[in-house]
């Protein structure tokens, strides 16, 4: 796919032309200066609605034109240049419920707030599902929200483990570097992730691809549960992942971090760096990051041979806020290198390594402390360039963003030639999205909006899995939104149509797959409301036709899946997945109690999934493939069904104000409409999970720890027996609990200024040895030494992370 150079030039043009209040080539910035001249203020005071003291280091945040500011010693805060009309502010502080209210900035507006504490999120702002920023409270479908603070406090590997703390969110994983989404027992590419703004396209396909993304890059997490096709097309069937971090400094304002991380299990280490300022409307960011970590360690593996792995990014953005919207450039670099997990061991039970002419040997205790992956292993690349932008017309806005991604995914595999790529997918992709949106006018919120991509996949390696493919996607869709007192109706339609065409399937010279040459059309909808019965109460329900178009993989793949230690078969008859959900929620919050309720019923058209083709002798179908014996896999569609729900209780109890006791639950079962094989259960659905959480938190704890915690959770998993047992595709897997504890606070000096942060967190703290159902390491080589299936998830595992952050006034 040719590329011309001219579509990078036009964003870094508007971006730095913006800065001057000119945008080369264009005359609709003209135009606005003479609409938009008039803007406002937003000023006030925030206290703590017990003791009415100031709170210092509050949030003000206005979604929709990228601007905020904090609270300084005294509570004070302001916010300049905001363009006249109706905007949606959030004030929101670790510890503290968040205000969410609509304002009408018309000159200097004046207002003070007083925040309640509590440490369950339910009335943030969101932009996830719908065209504008939107209350919590008044979407229809279920979103959580995790903050930075909140991933600071929790111990994971990668940050998609930490999404796991919402509930019905699990992961598939492989090892500790890679795992992937899990939405109420959906995920691969019907989980759709998006980092701001632009759709994220590597390889979602794979077991043991990842999302690319810099963890510690991230400011904000918005999780949507449930189909979201008419916002984002196709892929977006289970839900969304919504990452945010392009989020702009206070206006004159430069802020920067250095926090590390260092976990004893593998000897984890980071060290991010990051340095962001706005000066008069001109913001910018830039960060750097680094990870190794050594093999990971169980009690019945002992130390688990190349699950080491090493990450180094760097990115940042550069864009101009003014009172006619924003505009900003986004660049990032994502480099991964991760040990592909075989478990292959020798008859005494220990690990064994590949060497050059066909020969093993023992992997020694340098192999395992070292953080450079051994053969077979992977290298992942993820560049992307992206400008993001929202430019007022009149009372109303129209935003739109451009992107470019190239994903390099390299898997290495021969010990005779250790330079030799066996897989080398060389993806290219420009993403486009546009909304416009009209003026809220009695009630009413409209938007219409087009998005889609090109997208173009080479094969560079002496192997072929998928072939080369162009792929172009483009879909129209109107969504609307109308608030009548206390109730709140949304919903809109969407046309998607998607066109694949594919080389045909090389082995060398062989061909071992003809082309394909396909396309995908449909219409999705939504339709829902939410309802604020009483302050307390709130009540939610959505009905909503979701699609996907079959991937790549699925449709053309022949060949050795190395990192999930299987041979697979494409299937070119595959049709497009349709689902209907319904899903509905009710929450009750008082000021020493929460309830959550949320249920939900999917129904599936052509669900496609993988399972072991059998042989005629009756056994697992096998295939030979460079002297290793692979189990031979196909894809296959069928009716589906998946129900489930997900229950949170909280109590906060009085007199111990300081106490939380959070409790999670989530369930998932799907099943086939008619079973195959004699299995009627779909594979690879998560278990029954129950987390409770007991949680001390004290604002002050003398006069030099501010935001003092301390905790212990209980995650209990409960057994999987309900599996797609045909062909030995899957086995059950026992239950377990695990116990993990915290504590944490921030260091401040005299003026009350943070020093730094520090968090000690330890994770399964009994060293329990467990197989998590959605490892794919369960189905690792079996030890014989020990008569064990497969691999274990990590041991006992220490965590701890420092924070240093800087902060300089340039008024």
């Amino acid at each position: 796919m040719r590329i011309s150079r001219t579509l990078f030039f036009i964003p870094l043009l508007f971006t730095l032309g913006t800065a001057t209040g000119t945008v080369p080539g264009f005359v609709l910035n003209d135009s606005l200066e003479k609409t938009d001249a008039v803007y406002g203020t937003f000023s006030g005071k925030v206290t703590d609605a017990q003791t009415g003291l100031p709170i210092e280091a509050v949030t003000v945040y206005i979604s929709d034109i990228r601007s905020g500011t904090a609270t300084d010693v005294n509570g004070h805060f302001r916010i300049n240049n905001i363009p006249q009309g109706n905007h949606l502010v959030e004030i929101s502080h670790i510890g503290y419920s968040s205000i969410v209210e609509s304002i009408v900035i018309e000159g200097d507006v004046k207002k003070d707030y007083a925040l309640s504490e509590s440490i369950i999120e339910n009335n943030a702002v969101v932009i996830t599902g719908v065209t504008g920023a939107t209350q919590l409270k008044k979407v229809p479908f279920a979103v959580s929200v995790m903050r930075k603070e909140d991933f600071f406090q929790n111990t994971s590997s990668n940050i998609i483990e930490s999404l796991t703390k919402i509930g019905g969110v699990s992961t598939l994983a492989t090892g500790p570097a890679i795992s992937k989404p899990v939405i109420r027992g959906l995920s691969y590419n019907r989980v759709l992730t998006i980092n701001d703004g632009v759709r994220q396209e590597g390889q979602q396909w794979g077991d043991e691809h990842g999302i690319e993304i810099d963890e510690a890059s991230v400011s904000k997490i918005e999780l949507l549960k449930g189909p979201a096709s008419i916002i984002y097309g196709s892929d977006a069937m289970a839900g969304v992942v919504n990452i945010i971090s392009n989020v702009p400094v206070a206006d004159n304002t430069i802020k920067g971090n250095l926090s590390t991380n260092y976990q004893t299990n593998n000897n984890l280490s980071t060290l991010f760096v990051n340095i962001s300022g706005n000066k008069n409307g001109l913001n910018w960011n830039l960060y750097s990051s680094n990870k190794a970590a050594g093999d990971y360690k169980n009690k019945y593996d002992g130390r688990v041979f190349n699950s080491k792995f090493t990450e180094n990014n760097i990115g940042g953005y550069i864009g101009y806020n003014g009172n006619w919207g924003f505009s900003h450039l986004l660049v990032s670099q994502f480099n991964l290198k991760a040990g592909l997990i075989e478990g292959e061991r020798d008859a005494a039970g220990f690990f064994i390594k590949h060497l050059a002419g066909g020969l093993t040997e023992q992997a020694t205790h340098d192999d395992f402390k070292s953080s450079t992956p051994l053969i077979p292993y992977q290298h992942i690349r993820h560049f992307k360039i992206a400008s993001d932008n929202n430019i007022k017309m009149g009372k109303n806005y129209i935003n739109f963003n451009i992107g470019y991604q190239q994903n390099k995914r390299e898997e290495f595999g021969n010990p005779d030639d250790v330079a030799e790529r066996s897989l080398f997918f060389d993806l290219k992709t420009i993403t486009y999205t546009a909304q416009f949106h009209l003026a809220a006018n009695n009630g009413w919120k409209n938007s219409i909006g087009i998005n889609g991509m090109q997208q173009n996949n080479s094969n560079h390696g002496v192997e072929q899995l998928i072939p080369d493919y162009n792929l172009f996607d483009f879909g129209v869709y109107a969504f609307t939104q109308k608030t009548i007192n206390k109730i709140t109706l949304s919903g809109g339609l969407r046309f998607d149509n998607r066109h694949i065409n594919t080389n045909p399937l090389l082995d060398g010279n062989i061909t071992k797959g003809n082309g394909v040459k396909k396309s995908f059309s449909n219409i999705s909808g939504s339709a829902g409301l939410a309802a604020q019965v009483s302050k307390a109460i709130n009540v939610k329900f959505n009905i909503a036709r979701g699609f996907r178009a079959p991937s790549i993989p699925e449709l053309t793949s022949n060949g050795a899946h190395e990192g999930t230690i299987r041979y697979e078969y494409g299937n070119p008859d595959l049709k497009s997945e349709t689902s209907l959900q319904l899903d509905g929620g009710i929450e009750y919050a008082a000021e020493h109690i929460s309830i959550g309720l949320s249920a939900f019923y999917n129904s599936f058209d052509n669900f496609i999934f993988y399972r072991k083709l059998q042989s005629t002798g009756g056994g697992d179908s096998t295939v030979v493939y460079n002297g290793a014996a692979l189990t031979a896999f196909t894809f296959d569609q069928t009716r589906t069904s998946l129900t489930g729900l997900e229950a949170t209780f909280d109590l906060h109890p009085h007199p111990l104000d300081w106490l939380h006791i959070l409790n999670t639950f989530s369930v998932v079962s799907g099943q086939l409409r008619t079973p195959v094989a004699g299995s009627k259960y779909l594979p690879f659905i998560p278990a029954s999970k129950l987390s409770t959480e007991f949680r001390g938190s004290f604002k002050n704890l003398g006069k030099n720890l501010k935001n003092f915690y301390v905790k212990f959770e209980l995650d209990n998993t409960f057994s999987k027996k309900n599996i797609f047992a045909a062909y030995n595709t899957e086995t059950t897997t026992p239950g377990y609990t695990l116990m993990n504890a915290g504590i944490g606070t921030d260091f401040v000096n005299r003026k009350n200024k943070t020093l730094f942060s520090l968090s000690i967190s330890g994770i399964n703290l009994a060293d329990v040895a467990y197989q998590n159902h959605l490892s794919r390491l369960k189905y690792a080589e079996d030890n014989v030494a020990t008569g064990r299936t497969g691999v274990f998830n990590m041991g006992r595992n220490f965590s701890i992370k420092l924070n240093l952050p800087l902060t300089v006034n340039l008024k």
